[in-house]
């Protein structure tokens, strides 16, 4: 137990390292100095040979990623895995273009390659990260090692398994000998130290946090071991994505982006406690609470990674950005001086003055939790948010240049004809602001639905259908995979939501034929002139619609900048009655200039950038 190997194995993001290796090296070398540590970003050697398009087409689309390994653990079931990888593919390159035998052929020959290229047998531990899209991969490259080197000691982690889902994994997959259940850090040193001092089966069983055979046959329940205080966490370590990097071609060179983090678990969630949070989701069963890093720490790593790996694009990997001290975190990282790329994930509710501060420090692309534009939808998805707060924020981001990549859900099971309804309303006021991206309602293991599933009209849940296409009957019925399959509404959610998402795609079509041919420019924008203010609205065809506002009417505008309640506004304007003031607001929405909810309104110009 001198050395242990950590592997992330296809199909991640391969422009950026792995933010569960780097975290998991740099912590284990802090803790146990004398340790030698290698970690193996393999998904980004096969995103070399194979091609970056053809790669991130495959890891973008989950089924595709995991039938291509799949048929290399499986190669008896091939022909029903090559048809699930075409019919995953119809629409996009793929259908035309990839032969799936080939491509096959190929994976095959560089996986084999580097299992070769490894000393395995110089390792006392190997660690996989399995997350999404990675689990027939990394079955794969663990049978081929185990059948090698059966002495090697294999574990596994990520959010692929947590809970239920470790249950029969011993069984099916008997190389495995280990489960790190929640977050890796605390566990596996626990590990790492247990088998360098005794290797009693017992002892590690006890482990906080590590799952064996044997714990599944006590009665004790499946524990958690988290790190109490992310401040203790130091900078995490991409030396040997960077050292890989250096053997690329100098035409396959690129600059990746650095992931880092402030938080972990959602703090929507913690504050939402019975209610698991939002419906749909399922990213948090790996953690317990909400945590967060202090913002000069924060900082301070951002300003060590992009210093060592000379780079400025960085990507904070929370599900959640910390809002309390967001203000100063992004006053730390301007005062840096460095021209930042950063991304992040954000509530609805996110303040406009924090998104100008984070946009100021180098914000330029953000994911916001919008998921829908009805209220009566967001409030059965648990979102906490209504639509108008969606629009708002969506403005924001339009006014501030900021990209926002935030989803449209379709289909979540028990919505209905007034929720579509009330979508296809809404779309009308935010088709000024960048298209969302159409997503499909699936079930996740450990999602509010999947928990209680009568309560959102689910008749019957089980391993959605693609798992038995790639993996043998025996496994398919008895693992607990994380994506599964529903007995329901599905087939009347199709059709319900059709309509909508025919708007989403017209939407996406005609913003981006505005922009095409008329620059950057918002779509819906403003220019103020003291006493008066001047609307322009661009169109896909013919002249820009102009509009002026002048005295009260351009402060009663201006004022709803951010949504303001009918009771607020008149409270604002001392003297204006309800009487004067109603036809105003009611112009305003018929020109689609401002959207009202429940008696609040907002303004939808942008100031002129």
């Amino acid at each position: 137990m001198k050395s242990i190997v950590l592997i992330s194995t296809p199909w991640p993001l391969f422009s950026r390292p792995s933010i569960q290796l780097g975290t998991l090296k740099s912590y284990l070398k802090r803790e146990i100095p004398t340790l030698d540590m290698k970690a193996h970003h393999f998904y980004f050697k096969l995103a070399t040979v194979i091609g970056y398009p053809l790669y991130r087409e495959i890891s973008e689309k989950t089924w595709l990623a995991e039938s291509v390994y799949a048929a290399l653990l499986y190669p008896e079931r091939f022909d029903a895995i090559q048809t699930l990888f075409y019919r995953e593919a119809k629409g996009t390159p793929l259908s035309a273009e990839v032969d799936f035998k080939k491509l096959i052929h190929q994976v095959a020959g560089v996986t084999d390659e580097f299992i070769h290229s490894v000393h395995w047998d110089r390792f006392g531990l190997a660690g996989f990260s399995i997350c999404f899209c990675q689990l027939t991969s990394s079955l794969y490259c663990i049978r081929s090692i185990k059948r090698k080197f059966p002495h090697l000691a294999i574990v596994v982690g990520g959010s692929m398994f947590a809970g239920d889902s470790i249950k029969d994994l011993f069984t099916i997959f008997p190389e495995i000998d280990f489960v790190v259940n929640g977050e890796g850090e605390q566990p596996l040193s626990g590990l790492v130290r247990h088998l360098r001092d005794s290797a009693d089966p017992e002892k590690i069983s006890r482990i906080p946090g590590i799952v064996t055979s044997r714990r599944f046959n006590d009665k004790n329940p499946v524990t958690l071991s988290q790190v109490t205080d992310l401040g203790d966490l130091p900078v995490p370590d991409y030396d040997d994505y960077f050292q890989l990097m250096e053997s690329v071609a100098p035409g396959k060179s690129f600059f990746p982006t650095l992931p880092a983090e402030a938080s972990r678990g959602c703090r929507w969630q913690t504050a939402n406690a019975g209610h698991s949070g939002c419906a749909f989701c399922n990213l948090n069963r790996n953690w317990q609470g909400y945590r967060c890093k202090g913002p000069k720490q924060v900082t301070a790593e951002i300003d060590h990674l992009t210093s060592k790996y000379r780079n400025l694009s960085v990507a904070f990997m929370d599900n959640l950005m910390p809002i309390k001290t967001a203000m100063e975190m992004f006053d730390h990282m301007a005062g840096l001086k460095k021209d930042l790329g950063l991304f992040c994930e954000l509530r609805a509710t996110t303040p406009k003055r924090i998104l100008e501060k984070m946009n100021s420090a180098g914000v330029n692309k953000v994911q916001i939790g919008i998921e829908a534009l009805s209220s009566r939808l967001l409030e059965k998805l648990n979102k906490g948010t209504t639509a108008i707060q969606n629009l708002e924020i969506m403005k924001h981001c339009e006014g501030l240049g900021i990209v926002n990549n935030a989803n449209l859900i379709l289909h979540f099971p028990g919505s209905d004809v007034e929720d579509m309804n009330e979508t296809l309303q809404n779309l009308e006021f935010a088709t000024f602001f960048r298209p969302l991206r159409l997503v499909h309602f699936w079930l996740g293991q450990g999602s509010a639905v999947y928990e209680n599933p009568a309560a959102f009209g689910v008749k019957a849940v089980f391993n959605h259908p693609n798992y038995a296409k790639i993996f043998p009957e025996d496994i398919h019925r008895h693992m607990i995979f994380m994506i599964q399959g529903y007995r329901g509404d599905m087939g009347y959610q199709k059709k319900l939501w059709r309509p909508v998402e025919q708007k989403v795609r017209a939407w996406g079509k005609a913003y981006a034929r505005i922009h095409q041919t008329g620059g950057d420019t918002p779509i819906l924008s403003y220019r103020d002139g003291k006493n008066f203010m001047i609307i322009r609205q661009r169109r896909l065809s013919g002249a820009p619609f102009t509009h002026r506002l002048e005295g009260l009417s351009r402060k009663i505008y201006l004022f709803c900048g951010q949504h303001r309640s009918l009771k607020r506004i008149l409270h604002q304007f001392q003297g204006l009655t309800e009487d004067r003031l109603m036809p105003f607001l009611k112009m305003m929405t018929d020109k689609k200039l401002m959207f009202e909810e429940n008696r609040e309104y907002l303004s939808l110009a942008v100031p002129v950038r």
